[in-house]
């Protein structure tokens, strides 16, 4: 008994255990779930698209407002208030000047830039404005002044409460979609911006590598290890972009799998070819047309509304001549309340934009000459972006190419959606399929510096980091082991003529950071010693995978000969630590003799070490190590005693002995230890392009953001309370009509309602037409108060039938559960003797008395009219329910926790042997104390001595004692 009953206490404590293990497990993935939603932004020049993932949901795209897939990026402000997206365009037909769009190719520029120029040029009616640090660009709207990165932030948290509403969680991370000819100052700006909308990037993804993302998890089966080669082509409203990619399966070196990879090899661009300068040219030949007519003195293009409305009605135009031969402009009132209605054919539009069709062609050839590649090699040609879809540019290149086009890619969304997949690849709480990435740097990145000659000259080194067309992310190691005091160098672009050609000014800055180092004599001169030596100045670099640079560190690397003395004199305290620093660390500081590097060398120590080990470099550089490795192993083995196999044998000897004892033999050669020593080398980093946002400006554009929001929060509790007041009371005012709720107050209540809903409208169209929302919030409690009373009535008229119902329930559900716990008392059936008789007499007068009170009341309820105040209440059934519930749970927790008693087992009777029988008898019975008495357990059969039954010993099973006692009855467990 004792050690069944302590089984089943270990169960229960097991099971209690297991259930706060799997509710800590759900809290876990609930936590996980509610903060694991992701985003991606597909923010272009002149659409926005929204992808989102989350727990259980697969990808898709984000709705707006108007549960339109995708938004206009455009935004807008006007008397204090910010609109967005399609509302923002139609406030810009009125008032352009207040309208902003197509802002993303501003990120990163100053106010000289040529791309600016060319902004001014084609919207003439914004007041755009320098900013006096940064030198920026600042729109300014009356007397509010917004940089580029406070527009671009608000237009990210927009996005941000699509995607929120979409999945019902909040949102902190994202992946963005830029061009690929974004530089460091735009993407550096656009992360600045990302911050100011409370967004964590974690990727700045290129827009031709996240549509090839998107084209391949689709197509992973047809992936293999021959590499595929395709071409993605696009044109959208600012710029052009064509990229050649391959697609091969690769063994990842870490975790030996196998995964898919998609990278870039060839990239190439025109930042100015789009629809937006195809729309630009048709509005302008439209105000030309108008000016034609001459029905107004005025010129159409002095005045900012009437361009605006041009400008719109030239982009309705384009797109429907893509599928027409021709169409009709016409737009209403549209200068000095004339009109305009101009017939406009297809071959007039291709006219206007003959010499941007000869440039179609020149992205695509430009990438494949930066892959090496033969355009026969070229599986597809994939089109994607909305102004693929111009007939003649298909043609052009449909002839350029020799083969169809294909075109099996959602050209709005692709990007999109690969964007989001490899959102959910770097987030946390999702686990996807691994598909590799790597993409290609389009502008290389190089080091200068001064170096000191022979003759005493001072001439400039320049150093390649990231070459053309070199994946990332991935790191580089420069060397400098000339320098032996403080010196700076510079990081900036090189060779931007072969990919940007004429157009070298619109990167802006070609200098991108000047690197000041600084106590370098300092730690030569407390570091260098005689069995020390210098190995020269490492500065680390970094390209991550959003393609921005960073300096990672700076070190001073020395190299420490260790003899064999030096190494005894090291304390122990001072061996543990350096373990420890090791284990920790990861890094090996027992190295081989190295050829030490000629003090005469001209040249500079350059190393690389590229993320993938591409190439033969570093294919070369990974053997090195390796065997590096490998003779440090040895170097380590040849130091330690030899002679191991004398351990433990008789015949060993004197070598033996002093190996044991720690000593090497004369004739021993040992080989001093080389101990790599890093010292950290002070750096200042000075940005020499457009400074980011950072710092006290970065604090000033948050404020202003919050008060943006604020005021919109004020607007959106002023509407809400606004629809809120009136919904009640043209909703009382009906109800007040009907019969269902009329007959639930008095005369006086129902006339007191009316007066008070005809006064609040007539107020809310009179005077409070400007109220603010804590007046609307009041007087929707003032009206609430004189109504709840009536509403009350009708709600518990309405849900006591229901109510009472579930009692009846409840009591049919005890009454049987009564009838069987009689059948449990030691009265009726001492062996399951589970209740008392005091329990049974408890319940049964709970049964009763519950019984008596409902009668009593739905009796005298009855008896009162619908406008009287309720006897009855909902909330006196429930209490009733609950105190009989409780009678009759204590007596349910007592059935299942009863065990019956067991009765103890006889104790057993001595072995009577057939060598004593004699004796016995003839002693009269008496035993001889003398004689060991055998013992014996009794059989299992069940039957004693003398041949009778020996009543069973019940086998107590806790499931089947609990089943037992509810078999049979048809109480109701509450």
């Amino acid at each position: 008994m004792g050690t069944r009953h302590r089984l089943h206490t270990d169960g229960q404590m097991g099971g209690g255990a297991i259930l706060l293990i799997t509710l800590a497990v759900v809290a876990l993935f609930a936590s996980v779930a509610n903060s694991a939603a992701v985003m991606s932004v597909d923010l272009g020049s002149e659409w926005m698209k929204v992808g989102v993932v989350s727990p259980g949901v697969p990808m898709e795209i984000a709705l707006n407002k108007e549960s339109k897939r995708k938004t206009p990026t455009t935004i807008a402000f006007r008397n204090g208030d910010r609109v967005f997206g399609e509302d923002a365009q139609t406030l810009g037909v009125r008032f352009p000047s207040n309208s902003f769009g197509y802002l993303v190719d501003l990120l990163g520029k100053t106010i000289d830039n040529p791309m600016v120029d060319l902004y001014r040029k084609r919207f003439p009616y914004y007041d755009i404005v320098e900013d006096p640090v940064r030198k920026t660009v600042v729109f300014r709207v009356g007397e509010d002044q917004y940089t580029i990165e406070e527009l671009i932030a608000q237009l990210l948290q927009v996005a941000k409460s699509y995607a929120e509403d979409s999945t019902g969680q909040l949102i902190t991370e994202c992946v963005l979609i830029v061009p690929g000819f974004f530089g460091q100052a735009e993407r550096t700006a656009l992360v600045s911006a990302a911050r100011l909308a409370n967004l964590k990037v974690l990727q700045l993804i290129n827009d031709y590598t996240a549509v090839a993302l998107n084209y391949g998890i689709f197509r992973r089966k047809e992936i293999n290890e021959t590499a595929q080669y395709f071409l993605f082509y696009d044109m959208g409203a600012y710029k052009t972009s064509a990229a050649v990619v391959s697609y091969q399966l690769a063994k990842d070196k870490a975790t030996r799998e196998t995964h898919p990879v998609v990278q870039v090899l060839g990239v190439g661009f025109d930042r100015t070819l789009g629809g937006l300068e195809m729309q630009v040219r048709l509005r302008d030949y439209l105000g030309k047309e108008f000016n034609k007519m001459g029905k107004t003195k005025t010129d159409v293009f002095t005045n900012p509304r009437a361009m605006a409305k041009l400008f719109k009605e030239a982009g309705r135009l384009k797109n429907v001549l893509s599928a027409n031969t021709e169409h009709y402009a016409q737009i209403e009132g549209l200068l000095d309340e004339q009109d305009f209605r101009l017939l406009v054919t297809r071959e007039q539009f291709e006219g206007l934009c003959k010499d941007l069709y000869d440039r179609v062609t020149a992205p695509l050839d430009k990438a494949l000459a930066a892959s090496g590649l033969a355009l026969d090699v070229i599986n597809q040609v994939v089109l994607f972006g909305g102004n693929t879809r111009v007939p003649k540019m298909q043609d052009i290149l449909r002839t350029h190419i020799g083969q169809e086009l294909a075109k099996n890619l959602n050209a709005d969304e692709a990007a999109c959606m690969g964007a989001v997949y490899r959102a959910a690849d770097l987030a946390t709480g999702f686990k996807v399929k691994k598909f590799i990435t790597k993409d290609a740097v389009l502008f290389p990145i190089q080091v200068v510096f001064d170096r000191e000659g022979e003759s005493g000259a001072t001439r400039q080194v320049r150093r390649t980091l990231f070459g053309a067309m070199n994946s990332y992310p991935q790191k580089k190691v420069i060397t400098f082991n000339k320098h032996t005091d403080d010196f700076e160098f510079t990081v900036q672009y090189a060779e931007l003529e072969s990919a940007l050609k004429d157009a070298t000014g619109t990167i802006g800055s070609i200098d991108l950071a000047r690197v000041k180092l600084s106590e370098v004599a300092k730690k030569l001169k407390s570091s260098v010693a005689e069995n020390v030596e210098s190995k020269g100045i490492k500065a680390h670099f970094m390209l991550d995978d959003s393609g921005i640079f960073s300096l990672a560190n700076v070190e001073l690397v020395l190299e420490k000969t260790v003899t064999k003395e030096d190494d005894e004199d090291e304390s122990t305290f001072q061996k543990i630590g350096n373990t420890i620093s090791k284990l920790f660390s990861g890094d090996s500081t027992d190295k081989p003799e190295k050829e030490k590097v000629s003090e005469g060398a001209e040249k500079e120590e350059y190393e690389s070490a590229e993320a993938g080990k591409e190439g033969k470099e570093a294919k070369e550089q990974e053997q090195q190590e390796a065997e590096d490795k490998q003779s440090t192993t040895k170097g380590k083995e040849t130091d330690a005693p030899k002679d191991t196999k004398a351990d433990g044998k008789d015949d060993a000897g004197e070598a033996g002995k002093k190996a044991e004892e720690g000593t090497e033999p004369k004739n021993a050669t040992v080989k001093p230890k080389i101990v790599t020593l890093k010292e950290t080398i002070p750096s200042k980093v000075e940005l020499t392009y457009v400074a980011p946002l950072d710092g006290e400006l970065f604090e000033a554009s948050a404020k202003r953001l919050s008060a943006l929001d604020e005021v919109d929060n004020a607007k959106k509790r002023r509407e809400t309370a606004l629809n809120a007041l009136e919904s009640f009371v043209i909703d009382a005012q009906v109800k007040m009509d009907e019969e269902e709720y009329a007959s639930c107050g008095t005369e006086e209540e129902i006339a007191s309602i009316r007066k008070r809903c005809s006064e609040i409208s007539e107020w809310l169209y009179e005077d409070g037409t400007d109220a603010d929302a804590e007046t609307y919030e009041t007087k929707l409690e003032e009206l609430r108060s004189v109504a709840n009373e009536v509403y009350a009535r009708h709600w518990e008229h309405e849900e006591r039938p229901q109510a009472l119902n579930a009692l009846k329930q409840m009591i049919n559900g005890s009454e049987g559960f009564l009838r069987n716990a009689r059948n449990l008392t030691k009265d009726s059936n001492p062996e399951k003797d589970v209740f008392t008789a005091v329990e049974i007499e408890t319940l049964e007068k709970a049964i009763r008395s519950t019984i008596e009170w409902r009668d009593t009341e739905v009796a005298e309820q009855e008896k009162l009219a619908r406008n009287a105040p309720v006897r009855l209440t909902v909330k006196d059934i429930t209490d009733r329910m609950g105190m009989l519930d409780r009678e009759v749970k204590y007596l349910v927790n007592k059935l299942k926790l009863w065990r019956p008693k067991v009765k103890p087992t006889p104790p057993p009777k001595p072995e009577k042997t057939a060598d004593k029988e004699g004796e016995k008898e003839d002693g009269a019975g008496k035993e001889n104390p003398a004689e060991p008495v055998l013992e014996q357990t009794p059989e299992s059969d069940g039957t004693t001595e003398t041949g009778s039954e020996e009543p069973s010993v019940e086998q107590i099973d806790p499931t089947a004692t609990q089943k037992d006692g509810e078999e049979g009855s048809d109480h109701t467990e509450l």
